[in-house]
């Protein structure tokens, strides 16, 4: 059994800090920015794709090391820097003011862990091992970018106008039910997948 409830968070235009410059502090803020997220990073220095977003205005930086008063606000916070000592000041100062943390790579200091995901415009697929082994995540959100392709996505931005008209016009639950499921079937996508080979870990 999971210790991990799973969820999807509503960021949009909520201030979100990533502590760190580097590749895996990219990583985590390209995430925050597709959620359209207010990014907001904290670092004496940036990688170069970091640098290019903050000479953009994509996310708001602050050249500088961490302070407790930056999670102010926040929706959620990250630590994402190679330094313990600097990532468990910023678990701490998040904990204190109740704000979900996430410490990258140390599951014991997180409130929440973030999955491999699959993108399919609206369409997303989370997947975990609750922290125990991010390699196996990363292999199967690779065997299954494979075989769900972008059609996966535009199929359901169509259903999701679809389902609107439908809720407006039939007003019984199991009617609305089979329109549903005539409507995904219709599409005619495959829905079984074949086994994804994986190497040992």
């Amino acid at each position: 059994m999971s210790s991990y409830y799973p969820i999807f968070l509503q960021l949009k235009a909520r201030r979100c800090l990533v502590v760190g410059g580097g590749t895996v502090a990219e990583r985590k803020v390209r995430g925050l920015l597709e959620t359209g997220s207010d990014v907001v990073v904290v670092s004496p220095s940036l990688n170069e794709a970091l640098h290019i977003w903050a000479s953009d205005g994509a996310i708001r930086y602050l050249r500088r090391s961490f302070r407790d008063e930056d999670v102010e606000g926040c929706a959620l916070v990250i630590g994402a820097t190679d330094r313990v000592e600097v990532n468990m000041h910023v678990a701490a100062a998040a904990r204190r003011r109740g704000i979900w943390v996430n410490i990258v790579d140390t599951p014991a200091a997180c409130d929440f862990i973030a999955p491999a995901v699959v993108r399919r415009g609206e369409l997303q697929i989370a997947i975990s091992t609750g922290g125990n082994s991010p390699t196996l995540a990363r292999r199967l959100r690779e065997g299954l970018e494979e075989l769900i392709g972008p059609e996966y996505g535009e199929v359901a931005e169509v259903l999701g106008a679809l389902r609107t008209a439908i809720h407006r016009q039939e007003k019984a639950p199991e009617a609305r039910k089979a329109i549903f499921e005539r409507l995904v079937e219709a599409a005619g996508l495959p829905f079984a997948v074949a086994p994804i080979t994986t190497e040992p870990w």
